[in-house]
């Protein structure tokens, strides 16, 4: 089927699946909206108010649109996919109560005891138990995890190692720094960390290739929490045997449980996952999309119809057969951020030597916070962009990943130059 496709999103994350659907043997046409000028390379860019379903849906009825796949949380937790699904389109992304899996902390950790995910061991505050909270934090076993129940950008989550850490923790986020949704505090997970995707129909599901994404800001995992300082894949900590367990104790029991409740998820469903020194998986957190940057190195080495892939999926029928390989050699993403991130940073730097990076034929560099002053290409966001690399060994990846980096120039630009170190340790 010759898909006509409108992708919601303007980052790094919906420019990788801008360049994989274009290039679909399935995709006759690709939209985007808003998109980014990065993505106008790949696509048409239209000026759509993605919060306004109504805006969307007037679009699609007027270029005959047959499928929207929709990148980022917040349109999801919000319901964006209910209303196009509600107005005849198909969609790749789950509906607002599927959504939850991410939107709400509470909700996914109360889902997980019930299905019997493996997960850490948790208490959820509402927004008017902040005196329970900071109890609760006082007397928990250190390391602990506080995490904002609502969508925080990937940075509402503080790993105290200290009681004053941890009051310090409840306190700001009681105080408003992302909202008032409550909190959840857990135990600590001990292990390494990795992202499994799984496109999924509701009942049927298939995995792609498993990353290692750096959430801290600093080499060596030191500073804050950011929204993913680089990804690569596949992680050799992901064995066939850790996958098979991920697939049984995790994808299959949340997929059946959420679809006997009546909210079947559709779309990809994202497992960050902590595998112990047993190969032993437990869930750190779920997301309701793909992730970034774990997607600009997933999708490089994933061999496959997209579009049809997600077509598949969004009307209930997942076709395997989209995919020829899942992992085919290796990619590393190294995010170029803005000195600062994830705290206050300057914008307006113009960037430069992208078209130099991307003279190796290996390399594609995703946009994200960039945006046009005239003729320039400028930085507009915290994370800038996404230097993605293949080879066929994971080490050819990350020496073709920061020689590219090195051609790249913008007066704030930072980056860890370590991403992929740990596959190695």
């Amino acid at each position: 089927m010759n898909e006509r496709i409108l992708l919601i999103g303007s980052g790094g994350r919906e420019h990788a699946l801008a360049k994989a659907l274009v290039v679909s043997p399935s995709c006759a046409k690709l939209w985007v909206a808003p998109g980014n000028p990065g993505i106008a390379r790949e696509a048409e860019l239209v000026s759509l108010n993605i919060g306004n379903a109504d805006d969307v849906l007037r679009f699609c009825q007027n270029n005959d649109v047959s499928l929207v796949v929709i990148g980022p949380e917040q349109p999801l937790a919000e319901g964006l996919a209910d209303e196009i699904r509600a107005g005849g389109f198909d969609v790749f992304g789950p509906s607002k109560a599927a959504a939850q899996v991410e939107s709400s902390k509470g909700f996914s950790k109360d889902a997980m005891q019930r299905f019997g995910v493996p997960t850490a061991p948790y208490r959820r505050f509402t927004s008017t138990q902040r005196d329970e909270a900071l109890m609760y934090a006082k007397q928990h076993d250190l390391p602990v995890v506080v995490k904002y129940d609502g969508l925080a950008a990937g940075k509402g989550v503080v790993v105290a190692t200290t009681r004053e850490e941890a009051v310090a923790a409840v306190t700001d986020m009681y105080e408003g720094v992302f909202g008032d949704d409550g909190v959840v505090i857990e135990g600590f997970l001990v292990g390494q960390e990795a992202s499994v995707f799984a496109i999924t129909d509701g009942t049927h599901y298939v995995t792609l290739a498993p990353a290692q994404d750096h959430k801290r800001v600093g080499d060596g995992d030191t500073g804050k929490n950011t929204g993913g300082m680089g990804a690569y894949a596949p992680a050799p900590l992901v064995t066939p045997s850790v996958l098979d367990a991920v697939r049984a104790l995790v994808i299959e029991p949340m997929l059946r449980g959420l679809r006997e409740e009546g909210t079947p998820f559709v779309g990809c469903l994202y497992c960050g996952i902590m595998v112990d020194d047993q190969g032993r998986p437990s869930v750190v957190e779920f997301n309701a999309r793909f992730g970034d940057p774990e997607t600009q190195a997933v999708l490089a080495v994933l061999e496959a119809d997209v579009a049809a892939l997600f077509a598949s999926a969004a009307r209930g029928s997942l076709n395997e057969s989209t995919i020829s390989n899942v992992a085919l050699g290796y990619a590393c993403n190294v995010v170029l951020a803005s000195q600062g991130y994830p705290d206050a940073y300057e914008k307006g730097a113009v960037i430069t030597g992208i078209d130099d990076a991307e003279a190796d034929p290996y390399v594609t560099v995703f946009f994200a916070g960039t945006g046009q002053r005239g003729n320039d290409l400028i930085t507009t966001g915290g994370r800038v962009l996404g230097v993605t690399a293949r080879g066929t060994t994971l080490e050819e990846a990350v020496r073709r990943s920061y020689a590219a980096c090195e051609k790249i120039s913008y007066s704030t630009k930072m980056y860890r130059t370590d991403i992929a170190a740990r596959a190695h340790s």
